[in-house]
Parts: C-alpha cells; structure tokens; sequence
C-alpha cells in the first residue's frame, strides 16, 4: 500500500522493528486500563468539562516533551489540512459517542460494544494486511472480547433491557470509528507522531464550548486536579502517541487481540481500588481474555523481536 508523503520528515529511521512498535502499541493499552479509575477519581465532573481539562493538561505536557527533545513546532505541526482533521475527527468524534452512550444507555452494555473495536481491528486487517493475517490473531480476538463482555456485564447486578436505540447506537459507533482510524492510519505513516500533541489541543478547543452550552462547570477538589493531570499525562496523553506510533508501524492484529486486556487490567484496577467488588467472574475473564493474548501472540519472539518473515508474522 502507498504510503501519503506527508510531513517534513519521516519516523522510517526511529522505528526499531515491528516487534517494537506492537510492544509500544501494548504501553497504550496499559495506559488506557486506568481511564476508568481516574474517572471515578475525578469524581462529578461533568463530562465534557474533563475532557477539555484532560485533553488540555495533554496538550501542556505535549509541548514540554517536543520542546525538551529539541523539536520545532513549527517544522511538525507543517502538515496538510487532512491530515489535522483524520486525527481530530477520530478522537473528538470518539470520546463525544462514548460520553453520549453512557448517558443513554446502560454503561455496562453501553462499555461492551464500544469494545468491539479491537475485535474490528482484527477483521479489518485481514482486508488491509491479508499476507499479516492467521487465524490465531481472530480467534485470540473472539476469546479477548468474550473475556471483555465476562468482565464487564458480571460487575452489573442486573442485565437492563434495551430501552434507548440511541445510546446503543453511539456506541457500536464508537467501536467503529476507532477501529476505522487505527486501521487507516496506517497510511499516514510518515507522519510524525508529535503531531498528536496539537491534535489534544484541538480536541480541549472543541470541547470547551460544549461544555459551557450544556453543562455547570465544577470546581475540581485537590485530588480531582491529582486526577486529572494523571489523565492527561497518560491515557489521554502518552497513549495517544503510543496508539499512533504503534498503528503505523506496528502488527495491527496483534494489537487488536492484546487490546482486550485493557478492560480486564481496568476491572482489577477498580477492584484493588474498592470501587468494585470482586466476583467469580473476574477470574473467568482473566483466563478468557489471558488466553486470547496468549493465542494472538503464540509466536512471541518472533512477534517482540522484530524478526518476521516476509509474511510480517
């Protein structure tokens, strides 16, 4: 496939293997495991008031780190309108469908198809990487999502009964507008991925007159602030460039499969905290969403090494 010559220089001479840039692909999802523990940290802010504040706290940090490394900003942020706007749209439009699913909808059935989107990943690489592709990263994928869909319905009492199309809808959107933009993405590779710093900044700028339109802004407390700035340090900071790096250069259906443990890591995570009790069917995701990992990446030193035959496996 083409690659879109875009930007003043290429990532080609930074990207040690593929192996590598799954692995980083794998540091996203660690980081995302902790979005829903520092949501309950940030307590009652409203919505699109933390995703300005934590898109913005990602934009500051963002800007430090291309700074410190001795980049221009300038030089990096020189990229074709289409470009701003693939990254924008898929972040904005994401989190905007996820916010309005929750509301709409209950959250755990709400969470668990937005969580088709690793599982989409998987599929549609099978159209754009076919020679990339084994039956292990699908099946890995199946047992991932089964381990999600245990992981997250066993925290709910009680199964809701569809009452609002709308909610649903959002989030199936959700799975696939982040599938479609990790997939695609692809075709950006020579795009740097610093770029991402100014997409956060342009994702708080969007989010900020949603937020006084239809929301009363909240003074955060010390440990919402605490919250905060963790969010937009990692999930909504470092994982963006993580995710962006390791979608270009990375094995997309290894990172669909290995992308399931972000919500079983979230689960435990809510658990040590004591925002959710442990039940039996933690361990039930655990071996279910493990053993999809452990499928999709059977072959893993060749798959962390860097050393792939000329099939990319």
């Amino acid at each position: 496939m083409k690659r879109l010559q875009y930007g003043s220089r290429t990532m080609q001479g930074h990207v040690a293997s593929q192996g590598a840039a799954t692995a980083i692909g794998f540091v996203a999802v660690v980081f995302w495991s902790a979005l829903a523990l520092l949501t309950k940290m940030a307590g009652n802010i409203p919505p699109f008031q933390l995703l300005f504040l934590s898109f913005f706290v990602a934009f500051i940090f963002s800007i430090m780190i291309i700074a410190w490394r001795g980049n221009r900003l300038v030089k990096i942020f020189r990229q074709p309108i289409q470009v701003w706007l693939f990254s924008f749209a898929a972040i904005f439009i994401y989190h905007a469908l996820y916010f309005f699913a929750l509301q709409n909808a209950p959250p755990a059935e709400a969470s668990l198809l937005a969580y088709l989107w690793p599982l989409l990943i998987v599929i549609f690489s099978i159209f754009l990487e076919r020679k990339a592709f084994h039956a292990k990263h699908l099946i890995g994928a199946l047992l991932g999502f089964g381990g999600c869909a245990v992981a997250i319905l066993g925290q709910s009492s009680s199964l809701n009964k569809i009452s609002n199309y709308s909610g649903y809808i959002a989030a199936l959107l959700c799975a696939l507008v982040w599938s479609t933009y990790s997939v695609i993405n692809r075709r950006f590779s020579d795009v740097p991925s610093e770029i991402i710093g100014g997409v956060c900044g342009l994702v708080a700028i969007a989010a900020l007159p949603f937020h006084l339109a239809t929301e009363n802004a909240v003074y955060p407390t010390m440990r919402e602030w605490i919250a905060i700035i963790i969010l937009g340090f990692g999930p909504t900071g470092l994982a963006f460039f993580a995710w962006d790096y390791a979608t270009k250069w990375g094995h997309l259906p290894t990172i669909g499969a290995l992308s399931y443990l972000a919500p079983l890591f979230s689960t435990l995570l809510l658990i040590a905290a004591g925002w959710t009790a442990p039940r039996w069917t933690v361990v039930a995701a655990t071996l279910l969403t493990v053993g999809g990992a452990v499928i999709a990446t059977f072959d893993h030193r060749k798959v962390f090494s860097g050393k792939f035959n000329r099939d990319g496996v």
